[in-house]
């Protein structure tokens, strides 16, 4: 019967129409890792040229994918529910962008934002949109998948802190610095690291306790009751970590699989008595005559094979949550369905701030340009912008820690602001005051919360102003001279040789 089918004109068609494109397109170009680059902006690509397409042409398609993303959103935000066709395209506008963002998109939480989104295709109606769909219950597969996710990532946290080489997590002393040295302190950071010592000995038990102990909670049988409350202890933590800094849209997104450790009834008291009458109708429809729901053939086929999937795809994240090598927000399957998540293993005792100036002459004045987010001047009190990602601002700190080497990024930045880029430059705060600035350098400044004064003391203007102090500490990039335009473009050109 293959033989048959294969033999056949449509087949032939079928391989020519659909199959070899979506693989040319989707599947057969990949990254440095062998993973497939799964991009719409493939679509925009001129195979006939062998050149790789001018950056600047992409922009617009960079832009469609963006407002196809948004557009969708709002039919998420507006309708309160979603189906098949939503879900998949949000999936591959993420992933679209995610495949051609580099280090810029490397973050764990847009793979978490992929992978949540990826369980949730398996939950809502194929076509139907809407709130309650009673004759598309909720698969148990995915509900227990959520619930596996939400493991994996609390206890790859916990686990990543205990195998690192930072002895502060286990001397519990690791939130003595956290908050200072963090990527982005919000207003309260400094509140928070000023709180006595067993204040922050209590943060790093606690911390040990919700990552390590709870997550069992989640997956094991258990009584109802243990479950919800463990969910309700995840989704407290993550609004300690909100208020206490800015992480991006990591704890917002790591909020909505404990959902899936609840139900109906124990979220009722969140909604109107009209919606909650519905709720719990519904509810206790599903639990007593949920046997009698048609589902359809296809259905079940997808929902078992969503469940073998996910337990195949998760034999190697279990290796590595057993391995004393654990990798952290790493991917183990091409398409980064299901991955392994984990954050601050080593905590930082002091804060290197990179400041960038530039100068129209060799002998300065030197000024700096100043960020949206990253601490650059002394005076200005950071802000809360979470869940938005500042990206910039988090790649400087990251620099900051791995150095020139490892943030090649860097040359084409510095080379950009030399030339005085519009776009560029709208990624800052501020530039400095220059006519066509000349040359540029990347200085090192240590950087700490500014000490309060006493009840009984008059604050100075200074330190009434003052929310950091920073201490030189030296030159980050280059580590002698200074950099002009021609000498970063031979370094842009280095590194896209290599």
């Amino acid at each position: 019967i293959m033989r048959i089918i294969r033999s056949s004109v449509f087949y032939e068609m079928f391989q020519k129409r659909l199959i070899q494109p979506f693989c040319r397109y989707f599947w057969d170009r990949t990254d440095s890792l062998g993973r497939p680059l799964v991009t719409l902006l493939w679509l925009g690509y001129d195979e006939n040229n062998n050149k790789k397409t001018n950056t600047s042409n992409m922009d617009p398609h960079l832009d469609l994918i963006a407002y196809l993303g948004l557009a969708l959103a709002c039919i998420l935000l507006t309708q309160g529910a979603a189906n098949v066709p939503i879900l998949g395209m949000l999936w591959l506008c993420q992933r679209s962008i995610m495949s051609v963002g580099g280090p810029w998109y490397g973050f764990g939480w847009e793979t978490l934002l992929a992978e949540l989104t990826f369980h949730l295709l398996c939950m809502v109606p194929v076509v139907q949109i809407t709130a309650l769909p009673i004759h598309t219950p909720v698969p148990i597969s995915t509900i227990y998948a959520l619930r596996w996710l939400l493991f994996r990532i609390m206890m790859g946290s916990g686990l990543i802190k205990l195998r690192s080489n930072d002895d502060k997590w286990k001397t519990l002393t690791a939130m003595n610095y956290f908050y200072e040295t963090m990527p982005v302190p919000n207003m309260w950071s400094r509140y928070f690291h000023r709180m006595p010592e067993t204040f922050h000995k209590f943060e790093t038990i606690s911390n040990h306790f919700i990552e390590l102990v709870l997550p069992w909670l989640l997956i094991i049988p258990c009584p109802r009751k243990w479950r919800i409350q463990s969910a309700v202890l995840q989704i407290i933590f993550q609004f300690i970590i909100i208020a206490s800094g800015n992480f991006s849209f990591l704890n917002w997104l790591t909020m909505i699989p404990a959902l899936a450790c609840m139900d109906d009834d124990a979220l009722s008291f969140l909604f109107p008595r009209k919606k909650t009458s519905a709720f719990t109708t519904t509810y206790t429809f599903l639990r007593e005559f949920g046997d009698s729901i048609h589902v359809s053939s296809i259905r079940k086929i997808v929902n078992f094979v969503f469940s073998v999937s996910i337990m195949k795809l998760s034999v190697p994240i279990v290796k590595n949550l057993m391995s004393k090598k654990q990798k952290m927000n790493s991917s183990f399957d091409k398409l980064r369905l299901v991955n392994t998540y984990g954050a601050f293993g080593v905590v930082s005792e002091e804060r290197i701030e990179l400041v960038v100036e530039a100068a129209t002459s060799y002998q300065g004045p030197w000024k700096e340009y100043s960020f949206k987010v990253k601490p650059g001047d002394i005076t200005r009190t950071p802000r809360w912008i979470s869940p938005y990602h500042y990206r910039l601002d988090w790649q400087m700190w990251i620099a900051s820690t791995v150095g020139i080497d490892r943030s090649p990024w860097m040359y084409n930045f510095l080379l950009k602001l030399l030339e005085e880029d519009k776009q560029v430059l709208n990624l800052l705060d501020c530039a400095p005051d220059l006519s066509k600035p000349k040359y540029i350098r990347v200085e090192k400044y240590r950087y700490k919360f500014a000490k309060p004064t006493r009840n009984d003391e008059q604050p100075t203007k200074n330190e009434t102003k003052s929310y950091w102090t920073r201490e030189y500490v030296g030159r980050f990039f280059p580590r002698q001279g200074i950099l002009t335009q021609e000498m970063l473009k031979d370094l842009v050109i280095e590194t896209q040789r290599n």
